[in-house]
C-alpha cells in the first residue's frame, strides 16, 4: 500500500499519520434532494479507510495494519499495548478496532479495546469549526476503564482513523495520562483531513 507518512505534534510522545484521506474532491452540483454531490479521489489509504468504515469491507483492516507495521512501527519507541480510539458511531464492527487487532497480531502486542471509553459529546464534532470548540465539547468525554490487571507502567499506542484538528486525540491522551498504569503515549492515525 502506498503511503505518505507525516509526523504530527501534540501532547503525546510521538505521532504519525499514514496519508491524506482525500486527494481531490470536485463539487458536481446538488442531487434531487438538494444534497451536494462530489467527485472524489482518495489516496490508497483513504480509499481503504472509506471502504472499511462506510462500506463495511473488513478485508481492508489487514492491509492498513500492514502499512502501519511497515512504515510507522519502526519509527516508534517501545509499545506495550495498542488502544483503538473509541468510536463516535456504533457499528456492527468498529473499523479502528479491526485495524488495531490486525496490527496487534502482526507486531505481537496486546490490544486493549475497552481501556478507553467515550461518552459522545452533545454536539457532533463535524458541526464545530474550531479546535477550541471541539476541545470544549470533548471535555470529560473520555474515561479509562481499569482493564490492565498486571502491575507496572505501560507504553500505549493510541490508534485512530482520521486526524483533523487533533482535538479527539488530545482529549483521549489527557484521559490516558491520568491513568497511573500508562507511561509514554504515542499516536497513529490512518489518514489526515486535507484542509483547503
Amino acid at each position: 500500500m502506498k503511503v505518505s507518512v507525516r509526523k504530527i505534534a501534540g501532547p503525546w510522545s510521538t505521532g504519525y499519520v499514514l496519508d491524506k484521506h482525500m486527494l481531490q474532491s470536485i463539487y458536481q452540483g446538488d442531487d434531487a434532494n438538494g444534497r451536494p454531490q462530489f467527485s472524489s479521489t482518495r489516496s490508497e489509504v483513504g480509499e481503504a479507510v472509506f471502504l472499511l468504515k462506510y462500506r463495511g469491507d473488513a478485508s481492508k483492516a489487514e492491509p492498513l495494519a500492514t502499512a502501519i507495521a511497515q512504515h510507522v512501527w519502526p519509527l516508534l519507541s517501545r509499545v506495550d499495548l495498542i488502544v483503538p480510539m473509541p468510536a463516535s458511531t456504533a457499528r456492527r464492527q468498529q473499523p479502528v478496532t479491526l485495524v488495531a487487532e490486525a496490527l496487534g497480531r502482526r507486531v505481537q502486542v496486546p490490544v486493549f479495546n475497552q481501556l478507553l471509553l467515550k461518552v459522545p459529546p452533545t454536539l457532533p464534532l463535524k458541526d464545530l469549526t474550531s479546535k477550541a470548540e471541539k476541545m470544549k465539547a470533548l471535555a470529560g468525554s473520555f474515561r479509562v476503564f481499569d482493564q490492565i490487571a498486571t502491575p507496572g507502567i505501560w507504553n500505549v499506542l493510541l490508534l485512530d482513523d482520521l486526524y483533523d484538528s487533533g482535538a479527539s486525540m488530545e482529549s483521549a491522551c489527557q484521559a490516558l495520562r491520568q491513568y497511573g498504569k500508562v507511561g509514554v503515549t504515542q499516536v497513529v492515525a490512518l489518514t489526515w483531513k486535507q484542509r483547503a
